[in-house]
């Protein structure tokens, strides 16, 4: 088999060239990435390269889509640690779109590639530099949904308490305090109690809540909670009963949603399994027609 030339001389350029970074970077940022979740990030052990790529051409991280970038990245893992997970986010496809290099001009080697191999790569690796942006999005996704899901819930215990002479905020601190469940509505729920106790005013945490959910039934609630504290609305329970109500119709089409698109999942495994049954079960027949 004949090797073509340029495709070697790609593939020796670009192998070359994560092996000199992984080893020039991979000490240096041992410690910066250590706080990843390696399921989270399947190419944790080679971000350093990116990383160090990102330091190298003294990237501003200040264009437009930095900051579109940057607005999903606060809404996920909040501002504190905002400009740290955008690093690791360049990183990762700096690092997604070398390793599908390599493994394009690898594949490359094995044939003889022409024009139209050439589109196809530069096609799959213009997609693999946008894929951590498509996942950023799922992930938002998910966080969503979730809070959606356990919104309801929360609200109705919340008007029940406040209904039997709680305040807001101290209903709102024994529904953190007695449940158990570790999901993202609490944990942005436990972080708005936890603002109000270290001096910040009630209102701003109540809004800077409805801020980082960034959920449009959250957002009318924190509405209506914030009304009665600066005018006072001797009807809010009514009004957070009424709105609990919607909110649980809301759940209801969240939950039917969510059913569809695992349907839709599964139907791509069922026909495969279908496909290999068929083959099962006709092969023989098949075989024994052509004996005859």
């Amino acid at each position: 088999m004949q090797i073509n030339t340029g495709i070697l001389v790609i593939f020796l350029i670009v192998a070359g060239g994560i092996l000199v970074l992984f080893l020039l970077s991979s000490k240096k940022y041992k410690e910066f990435i250590e706080p990843l979740d390696p399921n989270e990030y399947k190419l944790k052990n080679f971000l350093p390269i990116g990383l160090y790529v990102t330091e190298l051409i003294k990237y501003n991280y200040g264009s437009n889509y930095d900051r579109r970038l940057m607005a999903k990245i606060i809404e996920l893992y909040g501002v504190k640690y905002s400009q740290y997970y955008l690093r690791i986010h360049w990183s990762n496809k700096i690092v997604l779109v070398l390793m599908t290099a390599f493994f394009l001009s690898l594949f490359g080697l094995s044939g003889e590639p022409d024009w139209d191999y050439g589109i196809f790569a530069l096609i799959v690796l213009v997609i693999s530099f946008f894929l951590p942006d498509n996942e950023l999005d799922n992930k938002i996704k998910e966080r969503r949904t979730s809070i959606q899901l356990d919104f309801p819930d929360f609200l109705n215990k919340l008007t029940l308490l406040i209904n039997a002479g709680m305040t807001v905020t101290r209903a709102w601190e024994k529904i953190v305090t007695d449940s158990k469940k570790d999901s993202v509505l609490y944990e942005e729920l436990s972080l708005t109690i936890a603002d109000i106790r270290s001096g910040k005013p009630e209102i701003l945490a109540y809004e800077d809540f409805a801020k980082r959910c960034k959920i449009p039934e959250i957002t009318k609630f924190v509405s209506v909670v914030v009304q009665n504290m600066k005018k006072g609305n001797s009807e809010m329970v009514s009004i957070l009963r009424l709105q609990a109500a919607e909110c649980w119709e809301m759940r209801k089409r969240t939950a039917k949603r969510l059913g569809e698109e695992l349907s839709t999942k599964l139907l791509f495994p069922m026909m495969i399994m279908f496909m290999a049954i068929l083959i099962i079960v006709a092969a023989p027949a098949i075989f024994a027609m052509r004996g005859m």
